[in-house]
């Protein structure tokens, strides 16, 4: 079942459109406004989640929740956790058994969204092109709205005929993807980059050091020539296999780890789920 079996069952929601929620109130997705004076707007002043919903369940949604309660305090943001977790449960009631996204936005006007969103079709493997960045030490741990550095990330690596990029500080540290994490197998071992050189600290990330032997490893450009597997991983693309990064090829992915590692991840989530 769709949202579209269920529209009209709420009050105030009465379309095929994708739901949304703002402030407790459902309305469809085309028909959602905040006040162009919000500075969740104007300045990218706030903080998101976007959580996996697999038949309408949301996987880890006490983690996502508690991140963005953590990335609220670390702006000095007020948010209400439990009216978001109220705004989830109306607008998960709308959504049906589709499988989605769920977009949680809270923003320095004081604005509670939520946007369910189809999940894009995402190619078997990925062409990566490394991309120089330098995070924001300010912003160290938290997942605010100020993506515009990220997005633009993943545009020139497009532009170079690349699926996404991967981001490198100047220095040659190996960081992650614009909005996912890096792991990479070097001598039979399954890595990723460090938490220490400030990269976001992704749920998929931490369940995969739940269910796999992978390791934190200070990674540079120097080290992407010898690596034999590659993935990215989030919460939407779970573990999406790596072609290629800049001139190196990585030969028939997925490798066995990252059938592996693939694997258990949809073993955990189907385990968190009930299913």
């Amino acid at each position: 079942m769709s949202w579209v079996a269920v529209a009209g069952r709420v009050a105030g929601y009465d379309s095929a459109m994708p739901p949304a929620i703002i402030d407790g109130v459902l309305m469809d997705a085309s028909q959602a406004q905040i006040p162009v004076t919000d500075d969740g707007l104007l300045r990218g002043d706030g903080v998101f989640e976007v959580i996996h919903l697999y038949g309408g369940r949301p996987f880890a949604l006490d983690e996502h929740l508690a991140r963005m309660a953590r990335s609220a305090e670390n702006l000095h943001l007020p948010l209400d956790v439990a009216a978001v977790r109220d705004d989830v449960a109306a607008i998960l009631a709308t959504a049906g058994d589709a499988d989605a996204s769920l977009r949680l936005l809270v923003t320095r006007g004081g604005r509670r969204i939520g946007l369910v969103e189809p999940l894009k079709e995402l190619p078997q493997t990925l062409a990566l092109a490394t991309i120089t960045y330098s995070p924001t030490r300010v912003l160290d741990g938290t997942k605010s709205l100020s993506y515009a550095g990220n997005m633009l990330a993943t545009r020139l690596a497009k532009e170079q005929g690349a699926d996404e990029a991967l981001l490198v500080t100047p220095h040659g540290r190996v960081l992650e993807g614009p909005t996912t994490s890096f792991f990479y197998v070097l001598d039979g071992d399954l890595c990723t980059p460090p938490l220490s050189d400030r990269i976001l600290d992704s749920i998929t990330r931490a369940a995969l050091f739940a269910v796999t032997d992978v390791r934190e490893r200070i990674t540079t450009r120097d080290d992407l020539p010898a690596i034999s597997e590659a993935f990215l991983a989030s919460s939407l693309r779970e573990v999406q296999p790596v072609r290629s990064i800049d001139e190196i090829v990585i030969d028939e992915p997925p490798g066995p780890v990252s059938v592996k590692a693939a694997a258990r991840m949809r073993e955990h989530i189907q385990a968190a789920l009930g299913s």
